[in-house]
């Protein structure tokens, strides 16, 4: 991995192109949000997903674990009874990248005071 002017390249160009667009895909809230609530509960029905995650909507949910699906981080199995049951479960991968994303909560959580306090400061500012 070469590093140059505050940027970091790998070797193969491929890398970088495949952490632009990871980046862009799962650093939305959703995806953080279903990663944590599969990794938590485990395999889990789409309806069991939307009620654990109340304010996300039915097609973005439908979206994401669609794109979580195929970039491998979940799998989705479909049983054939009626009405159709489809399960939703993190692959390895899924699990690797929610334990990549594990230092976020712990940084939030020895950080929560200092941001709230910089965020005060910051909006007192503006309203002086």
């Amino acid at each position: 991995m070469a590093v140059g002017a505050g940027e970091w390249h790998a070797e193969d160009p491929r890398v970088d192109a495949l952490v632009n667009d990871l980046i862009g895909a799962i650093a939305d809230k959703w995806t953080m949000l279903i990663l944590e609530t599969l990794e938590d509960r485990g395999e889990l029905r789409f309806t069991q997903i939307s009620r654990a995650i109340p304010d996300i909507s039915q097609k973005m949910l439908t979206q994401t674990l669609r794109r979580m699906e195929r970039d491998g981080m979940v799998t989705r199995t479909v049983h054939a009874v009626v009405p159709p049951r489809v399960d939703y479960r993190l692959t390895p991968l899924g699990h690797s990248l929610g334990a990549a994303f594990c230092g976020v909560w712990l940084w939030a959580e020895a950080n929560l005071d200092a941001v709230s306090t910089a965020r005060a400061k910051f909006d007192g500012r503006d309203q002086a």
